[in-house]
């Protein structure tokens, strides 16, 4: 069965799983309380704690399972799992990567520190104006859509005054994207500011940063430099020098 529990704002939304789920556990709890959920907020977040007694699904209710992800593709924000059982661990594992939103695997033992996950920020963006025509973005942390919404107006508020900028990209804390969504809103971001761009700095330590370096160079169409992070200062020296 699937007991269902929604907090305060509704946006979050936990669930246990016992026994053998069917697809009237789908059909009559789960997915009203997540459509309820999408018609008052754009996506929400799933918590799935599944419990020692759980059995597993029936047939009908392994196709209500994958109907509804792909009903609600987009709904999700993010999903924690918190179970004990190796095979449930192990799928949920294999299925995270073309999941669309951060998914995030526990123990039944860490069930708060699941429940953490889901309330806090994973990740920031912070747009510094660091004088002249030069721009720095500092990513940190693992990046959801909303932070690139912010970062967006942000941006647009500072190049306001600019008539052009050069661009330091600090990725010394960054941890990569939650899901494919933030990725296409990382995009998104770039692609409507480039005819602006002078000149980009890329900051980190990383061996794919360094190859983004690369291939933004092509893509943007503009002179950029990658520095490693011991190397900051002189980014932003070169950042603002000619």
């Amino acid at each position: 069965m699937i007991t269902v529990h929604t907090n305060s704002d509704g946006a979050l939304i936990e669930i246990e799983l016992s026994g053998e789920v069917t697809s009237a556990d789908y059909t009559q709890a789960l997915v009203p309380a997540i459509e309820a959920a999408l018609t008052e907020h754009e996506t929400v977040r799933l918590l799935a704690v599944i419990q020692p007694e759980f059995k597993g699904y029936d047939l009908s209710a392994a196709w209500s399972d994958t109907k509804l992800g792909l009903s609600h593709w987009r709904g999700f924000d993010r999903i924690a799992v918190a179970a004990d059982q190796s095979w449930v661990q192990t799928s949920i594992r294999l299925a995270a990567p073309i999941l669309p939103c951060p998914v995030q695997v526990f123990e039944l033992s860490e069930l708060e520190a699941a429940r953490r996950w889901m309330r806090e920020s994973l990740g920031a963006i912070h747009v510094t104006d660091l004088g002249g025509p030069c721009v720095q973005i500092s990513l940190m942390g693992k990046l959801d859509p909303d932070e690139y919404k912010q970062a967006e107006v942000d941006l647009d508020t500072l190049l306001h005054k600019k008539q052009g900028f050069r661009l330091l990209i600090d990725l010394r804390e960054f941890d990569g994207w939650q899901g494919l969504t933030a990725l296409t809103a990382h995009f998104r971001l770039a692609r409507g500011h480039v005819g602006m761009l002078d000149r980009a700095a890329i900051v980190g330590d990383k061996a794919w940063q360094h190859m983004a370096q690369r291939v933004a160079s092509h893509v943007l169409g503009t002179r950029t430099e990658f520095f490693p992070s011991e190397e900051f200062e002189n980014a932003k020296s070169w950042l603002a020098a000619g």
